[in-house]
């Protein structure tokens, strides 16, 4: 039955997909939708008998290397990645690293609300995107855009009432990243520059602190706009593991009025 269900499971999801969602050109017209099975055996890097054997459930049980490379092929989230291995009745195998890259409908939204400051973060707490009103209110992003290193290394550029408890949850994000994705070396090499560099991160880090993100507000002193009294809100996006953080301001406030100034000027 389980091998009935991951064939199942492997043709649906063929047939989800196109071949602009895997970075293929469309080619000549097609007679149905979705990817043709030559197409997903080859960015699978196997061999078309052998995934076909897999969708008429004739094939033998993958191994977790097949399935990692089936993962890749077919875009899947961490929730299907694990509903295939249990369907191919295998123990799912850490992930190499989090997903760093934004999905298109995320980006959209973050054009969409001009007068709210909003960056994406994946698991490591880098800034991944954003709109030009975070990159005017929070610095120059593309310089520095984990904002961890930007916490603890003192390179956020002003200061703000939150530092502390942004902390801790920092740490908390950072310690789970680290235990879903022991292989992956660019944070492996994030959390050995923060234990060498601050002092205050080795030690909230020993407390083992647990935090959530939410509903916060704070208050910042911008370099150019003075104090700043902001809400921040937080989309968790969990198929790829990141947040969308957005920044605004009560309605009719002078922080109001500054952002406003400030999204004229970007």
């Amino acid at each position: 039955m389980a091998r009935q269900e991951l064939a199942r499971f492997l043709r649906e999801r063929r047939d989800e997909m196109g071949p602009a969602d895997v970075g293929l050109p469309a080619g000549p017209r097609r007679r149905t939708p979705g990817l043709r099975r030559e197409e997903v055996a080859r960015l699978a890097h196997m061999s078309v008998d052998y995934y076909t054997r897999l969708e008429q459930a004739r094939g033998p049980h993958p191994s977790p290397r097949i399935l990692e490379a089936l993962t890749e092929a077919l875009r899947l989230s961490p929730a299907e990645r694990t509903h295939l291995f249990r369907l191919a009745e295998a123990s799912p195998t850490p992930p190499a690293g989090p997903v760093r890259q934004v999905r298109p409908y995320v980006v959209n939204l973050l054009r969409r609300i001009p007068e709210a400051a909003a960056v994406v973060t994946d698991a490591s707490y880098d800034v991944i995107d954003f709109n030009p009103l975070a990159d005017a209110l929070l610095g120059d992003l593309r310089q520095e855009p984990n904002l961890a290193r930007r916490r603890f290394l003192g390179l956020n550029g002003y200061e703000s009432s939150s530092a502390e408890e942004f902390g801790h949850i920092a740490v908390a994000r950072l310690r789970a990243a680290a235990d879903r994705y022991p292989r992956d070396e660019p944070i492996a090499r994030l959390l050995a520059e923060l234990r060498a560099s601050s002092t205050e991160f080795t030690e909230i880090w020993n407390t083992n602190p647990v935090r959530a993100p939410g509903h916060r507000t704070k208050t910042i002193t911008h370099p150019q706009l003075g104090p700043l009294r902001l809400n921040c809100d937080v989309l968790a996006i969990p198929d790829d593991d990141q947040q969308v953080v957005f920044i605004t301001a009560d309605p009719g406030s002078p922080t109001a009025r500054a952002l406003r100034h400030l999204t004229a000027k970007v």
